[in-house]
């Protein structure tokens, strides 16, 4: 009997990160500057006034970085791709050395036998864009779709697997209401219309893929189980408050072609006569999916919360009906994030549920823990917290698949150490680590047990 979780035949097992996390290289080779350039470079707004100008150092240190990958063993590789980068002000004029870098990393995974997985929006959104109104306009989703089409047009031909957005509730919710993301708004209505034109952007960038004829499309959402702080009827209203905007508001369009009946419930005002939502856009934002992206980490405990005072249409779309509290007796990783592997099994099965068949085939594109590593004397990084975090959260995504869930894949969160946006440089979730100051990478014992699980996989 083997000591790790064992999955079928053909099940792919790899790593993920993004782009501004670990690239660097912000001014370098014709790159644009991006909401996070000019967030991240607001003092006040990231701790220890850390940006991602450097990072890992990715864009001169990827040969070695596919080195770590290769010797992990995994057989993909999810990354995302720059769009300030291939094209500097979003729009207009195709920048050559940035869709030439993705090229040579593209090229150095295939001679490495590791699969690609491009990420066209992990958060990076050209300033440019968002001066004209960002995500909250249907420009914006125009202009992403353009920009699919450049990259699926240079890499379409060794790309087989393509995520159009990651998690685009970060997108609206925490970058346009609560303001602890890129672009840094505080807006309700405004976060709604972002919310709804990212979804357009979706399916607008999906018919680009299909265009383009790659082999595989999807959307990566990032998932929550919601679970209430008490068994009240005020905390399990507040719960379907939480699972409307965390899961129905992209899960219901994506996969049932309809808004959330409970949208009125959860955002009241905020939603009444949505002018951003056209005839049309739900049969765009609902088109078929090859697969679905889930990200998970962690549950979330709902307590009900009062409306807050002020303007309705600047009201907080997050915080106006419910709040999260601490789950008492659970462990905690270095985000506070409480650890109950059981949750992802339950939230893949409601899931399956819930949409039946028209559930397409689930890979986990994000699953990992940030903890105190430290290193220990003879230079290893000994986080056994965090290997116990991965090996029963995988056991608990093969339960989910026992359950009859249909999932083809498991992305490890993340390869490397990186800026982790607002709290930069503060937590690590790198199964390497990154010394910062030297750019030395350092595999932790965490790698080497991925690595062992890899290797004990059958077929």
């Amino acid at each position: 009997m083997s000591d790790f979780p064992l999955f079928p035949p053909g099940f792919v097992l790899g790593a993920a990160t993004a782009s501004y996390q670990i690239e660097g290289a912000v001014r370098e080779d014709g790159r644009g500057p991006s909401i996070w350039d000019t967030y991240s470079h607001t003092p006040g707004l990231v701790a220890g006034g850390d940006t991602g100008d450097v990072a890992c150092d990715h864009y001169h240190r990827y040969p070695r970085d596919v080195a770590l990958l290769r010797e992990l063993g995994v057989g993909s590789y999810r990354f995302s791709v720059a769009w300030p980068r291939v094209v500097p002000d979003g729009t207009g004029p195709v920048n050559p050395k940035g869709l030439d870098f993705y090229s040579r990393l593209v090229d150095e995974l295939l001679a490495a036998g590791i699969e690609p997985a491009v990420t066209l929006y992990h958060w990076d959104l050209p300033q440019a864009l968002e001066d004209r109104g960002g995500w909250r306009v249907r420009e914006t989703a125009e202009r992403f779709a353009e920009y699919t089409a450049v990259v699926a047009g240079h890499l379409g031909d060794r790309v087989p697997r393509w995520i159009t957005l990651n998690e685009p509730w970060c997108s609206a919710f925490l970058g346009y209401s609560v303001g602890r993301h890129a672009p840094g708004a505080r807006e309700g209505r405004g976060a709604l219309a972002a919310a709804h034109h990212l979804l357009v952007g979706h399916g607008l960038a999906v018919r680009a893929l299909r265009e383009a004829g790659v082999r595989e499309v999807g959307v990566t959402i990032n998932l929550d189980h919601n679970l209430p702080a008490t068994g009240s009827p005020a905390d399990l209203a507040a719960v379907v408050r939480a699972d409307t905007q965390h899961n129905l508001v992209w899960t219901e369009p994506l996969l049932a072609g309809r808004y959330p009946a409970t949208e009125e419930e959860t955002w009241g005002e905020l939603i009444a006569d949505p002018d951003f939502r056209l005839d049309g856009d739900l049969e765009l934002i609902t088109q078929p999916l090859d697969f679905l992206g889930v990200n998970y980490y962690r549950p979330i405990v709902v307590a009900d919360a009062p409306h807050r005072e002020g303007d309705p249409a600047r009201r907080v779309a997050t915080d106006n009906r419910y709040e999260e509290v601490r789950l008492p007796g659970a462990r905690h990783t270095a985000m506070d994030w409480p650890v109950v592997p059981g949750t992802l099994t339950d939230l893949l099965v409601r899931l399956k549920d819930r949409y039946g068949e028209a559930l397409p085939p689930v890979y986990l594109t994000e699953n990992g823990s940030a903890e105190d590593d430290e290193v220990g004397a003879d230079g290893a990084v000994h986080d056994t917290d965090r290997v116990a975090y991965l090996r029963d959260h995988l056991s608990a995504l093969r339960e989910a698949m026992d359950a009859g869930v249909d999932v083809r894949g498991y992305y490890v969160w993340s390869l490397l150490d990186n800026f982790e946006w607002a709290y930069g440089y503060g937590r690590r979730f790198g199964i390497v680590r990154v010394d910062y100051a030297t750019q030395a990478r350092v595999p932790k014992d965490s790698y080497h047990w991925y690595r062992a699980m890899i290797a004990a996989q059958p077929g």
